[in-house]
């Protein structure tokens, strides 16, 4: 079996255990067998392991229910497990039509017609941060046209809008940046190893923001008020996994989030122009109204 076959297999598992409707052993294994995949019992059974032990998503069986889910407290990579299985299903379906020719591609747009520079270079650092090897490169800062030599302990990749990040700690101090990978040239992964410090949680830091930039700012409650219209959109994707819906009045939908306050959450309310109105906390709302304010004196000038 090829790895997107393998890959296509958890994908149906998964989608089949997590609707919350506890199949049994005998359901999960049909419902692979509808999707032509006809596998043994054995092989199934290696599958939910192999799920758990590679990927860290706890498939457990609810005696009374007398069927099977998946445990989302004790999986701790649920949701990005499931972002890598989209993007593979993705690939798999491009993948697939442009082997009925390439002239698919005429159909197709993508986001940016750039080149994103340094993606081949994705799989070292993947590498390095598994074996915990120490990176140096060079890198840009776009805002002072610098370019800076880094050694790095990588401790966490992350993406954010179609980009890949890596987060981790300069070589020798305790101080820790995210830097874009589209930026790093002459990447090296060295001998060296390091020792990830167990008081540092990326990927719990990361959770309690939008976007790349980690505040300092208290983890607070965030409340806004969207046109309904605009609710449709923010519903199928939030601005925050903590999205929750609180009330509508008339045409007007109020949601609240717990998170840091950070630039990129600044960015996204932004986006939505006329359509959104920040209500807490107040520091939050001042900053909205002062960056308003600046946007419409750069036009009246």
């Amino acid at each position: 079996m090829s790895t997107q076959g393998t890959i296509k297999r958890y994908t149906l598992i998964i989608e089949k255990t997590g609707r919350k409707n506890y199949p049994t052993f005998k359901e999960i294994k049909d419902f692979l067998h509808a999707h032509d995949f006809e596998i043994s019992p054995r092989t199934l059974q290696r599958d939910i392991e192999a799920i758990r032990t590679e990927f860290g998503i706890e498939i457990s069986y609810n005696r009374t229910l007398k069927g099977y889910f998946i445990d989302e407290e004790k999986s701790l990579n649920y949701e990005s497990f499931v972002k890598f299985l989209e993007i593979v299903g993705t690939a798999e379906i491009l993948s697939e039509s442009i082997k009925e020719g390439n002239d698919i591609l005429q159909f197709i747009s993508f986001e940016s017609e750039s080149k994103l520079q340094g993606i081949e270079q994705l799989r070292i650092i993947v590498d390095a941060t598994k074996t915990k090897r120490i990176i140096e490169f060079s890198h840009e800062n776009f805002d002072t046209q610098m370019v800076t030599q880094i050694k790095l302990y990588p401790y966490h990749i992350k993406e954010y809008q179609h980009r890949w990040y890596i987060y981790g700690c300069i070589a020798n101090t305790d101080v820790y940046r995210t830097f874009a990978i589209d930026r790093i040239t002459q990447l090296k992964i060295l001998t060296k190893t390091f020792k990830i410090d167990k008081k540092v949680d990326a990927r719990a830091n990361y959770s309690e923001v939008v976007g790349l930039t980690y505040s300092e700012a208290e983890l607070q409650e965030v409340i806004i008020k969207v046109e309904s219209k605009q609710y449709k959109y923010l519903k199928s994707l939030p601005l925050h996994h903590s999205q929750e819906f609180v009330s509508e009045i008339e045409d007007e939908v109020i949601l609240k989030y717990l998170l840091r306050p950070n630039y990129e959450l600044i960015q996204r309310i932004l986006m939505l122009g006329s359509t959104v109105q920040v209500i807490k906390p107040t520091t939050l709302v001042k900053e909205v109204k002062r960056i308003l304010k600046e946007t419409i004196e750069k036009y009246n000038q």
